[in-house]
């Protein structure tokens, strides 16, 4: 099965590099290119692609609007079931990028990242995979929770888990993998599985990165420092 690409960035040369990286790839297709988040939420709404890769800091529209006019689309349209936000990010400037986990886009990328990485993130986004290792996720996002105030925990989004759900959660929300969580907890790997599965359903979470991103919003889980 092809995966339909959506490439957004302000720079030309940037996007004909990874255009020319990703299409020869035998099951990737960039089905067309941006140059400011305005013209990615046109094109996403016409294209329907199945990864948007999609900067962060852009004119006329940034990356994080785009996002959340994007993933904001899925409450009506087909789009919503297919389309994943990918975002591209310097991390040391970019503080956009807790927030736009937040509205559910799936990971992101270090713009001077691998071809190998580059080609890989798009994979594992186009099969609904958060794209970073969970400590690595974890690790990323309590940077950014930690450089901005929160909101009040709250913890009423969780009253629907049972007992166990919740503790696989708060170790989901400190970068455990599921092989980690099974040890800690003596179980099964695939009993891991299901409970992440059980949590992400209750909870209408796209994937394990927006569950870091809630256990740090119910205050489950708290930034160090």
């Amino acid at each position: 099965m092809t995966i339909r690409v959506l490439l957004v960035d302000d720079q030309a040369m940037v996007r004909a590099g990874f255009a020319a990286l990703l299409d020869a790839q035998n099951d990737i297709d960039v089905v067309g290119q941006a140059q400011d988040g305005a013209e990615a939420v046109s094109l996403a709404a016409a294209l329907i692609p199945d990864v948007v890769l999609m900067d962060v800091r852009m004119p006329v529209m940034n990356g994080l609007e785009a996002a959340r006019k994007i993933l904001g689309s899925k409450d009506s349209a087909h789009e919503a079931a297919t389309t994943h936000v990918l975002m591209l990010t310097t991390f040391d400037a970019d503080d956009y990028v807790y927030d736009a986990l937040r509205l559910g886009a799936s990971g992101f990328l270090l713009k001077d990242a691998m071809a190998d990485e580059l080609v890989a993130a798009v994979r594992i986004v186009a099969a609904g995979e958060a794209l970073l290792a969970p400590s690595v996720t974890r690790r990323l996002i309590e940077q950014f929770a930690n450089s901005q105030p929160r909101p009040a925990p709250c913890t009423e989004r969780l009253g629907g888990l049972t007992e166990r759900e919740r503790e696989v959660m708060v170790l989901v929300g400190r970068g455990l993998s599921n092989q980690e969580i099974a040890a800690e907890l003596y179980i099964a790997e695939q009993t891991v599985k299901t409970h992440v599965s059980k949590i992400l359903a209750k909870l209408s979470l796209r994937d394990r990165v927006q569950a870091v991103v809630l256990c740090y919003d119910t205050g489950l889980v708290k930034p160090a420092g």
